[in-house]
């Protein structure tokens, strides 16, 4: 899925070239604006990269009435904002959609970060039409994606400015992460995820909700859901797992949004786990997670929480390189947890 199209400016989402009209800027491309609005309608996430002064930035928000989660305005190559774009967004290139005018700049960008998926103004009302545009479901996260990324520029401005640690400002900024059981009305929002996330994916697929709702009627599982908030905006709910319970906590699955990245929130869920499987009388928690290039973050996450491999299963019918291959990581519940933060209501 796409989960952001960056945009050129000049003679793309403009009609006419910034610095060639000082006296009267130009108007927004009309067909290109509403593309803009029914992306954003989907929970798709629009940001700007292009060579000019960070004022053309702010004409595009006027005349487009859009705001852009992030913006990249100067003279360097355009693959380095893109670049910059997915670091602020935490997002991964195959997820990133480019749209640019000049095909020079088009080469420059599929050179340079060849997963992008790169396209001309003209290619655009019928990209609207294909699935990488098009998610199954739109949950009222998704509606709200951009408002939430604004939120977090906003964020991620004042934590620069904070002079303290990231759990001084954390408490600064009144986080507030609640821990408990899913509910049928989060369905939706579960598989969304499940389909989204892949830093912190430890499945690396989508569930349905079909799936889902079987897994929140079992006895044999819980399915316990992470809700973020702090004084800057509500996330709503942006991770979740599977658990089965017993003298060994399983975790079949695990998930969390890109958007906590950083936040604390991930940390402080796997203590909740295994600190509610301690609780419980469980000697271990394990969680088996799919070897990938794109959930690295999860696995240092793992890692830093104390997890430890405990061996490899090989998924795919033979060895080779195109297998994939799962390895288990283990919590010694033995061994001393952290203190969960204050700001984590269960």
């Amino acid at each position: 899925m796409i989960k952001c199209v960056v945009w050129d400016l000049d003679n793309t989402l403009f009609d006419g070239v910034f610095l060639e009209s000082p006296d009267q800027p130009p108007a927004a491309n009309p067909r290109l604006t509403g593309l803009l609005k029914e992306f954003a309608s989907r929970g798709i996430l629009q940001a700007i990269a292009s060579r000019n002064p960070p004022e053309a930035g702010q004409h595009a928000e006027r005349v487009t009435g859009h705001t852009f989660a992030a913006m990249q305005c100067g003279w360097r190559a355009k693959s380095a904002a893109i670049r910059a774009i997915m670091a602020e967004l935490g997002l991964t290139a195959d997820s990133v959609a480019f749209v640019d005018d000049d095909p020079m700049e088009r080469a420059e960008v599929s050179f340079a970060l060849p997963d992008v998926l790169v396209l001309a103004p003209d290619d655009m009302t019928a990209a609207a039409g294909w699935p990488q545009f098009s998610p199954a479901v739109v949950t009222d996260e998704a509606r709200s994606r951009g408002e939430l990324y604004r939120q977090q520029r906003v964020r991620q401005e004042e934590a620069r400015a904070f002079g303290g640690s990231r759990d001084e400002f954390l408490r600064h900024s009144q986080t507030r992460v609640s821990i408990g059981l899913a509910s049928p009305d989060d369905l939706p929002r579960l598989h969304e995820l499940s389909v989204r996330t892949h830093q912190f994916n430890s499945a690396g697929t989508a569930i349905s909700e079909l799936e889902l709702a079987s897994l929140l009627g079992s006895p044999a599982h819980r399915v316990v859901a992470v809700r973020l908030a702090d004084r800057f905006g509500d996330d709503g709910l942006v991770g979740a797992c599977v658990l089965a319970t017993g003298r060994s906590w399983q975790v079949p699955l695990l998930m969390m949004s890109c958007r906590a990245l950083g936040r604390g929130v991930i940390d402080a869920f796997l203590t909740w786990i295994c600190r509610a499987a301690r609780g419980a009388g469980a000697a271990q928690v394990a969680l088996p997670c799919l070897i990938s290039p794109r959930n690295v973050p999860l696995r240092i996450a793992l890692t830093g929480a104390g997890f430890r491999t405990g061996g490899m299963a090989e998924q795919g019918a033979s060895a080779g390189p195109g297998a994939n291959w799962t390895a288990v990581y283990v919590r010694d519940l033995a061994k001393p947890l952290p203190e969960l933060p204050s700001w984590v209501q269960r």
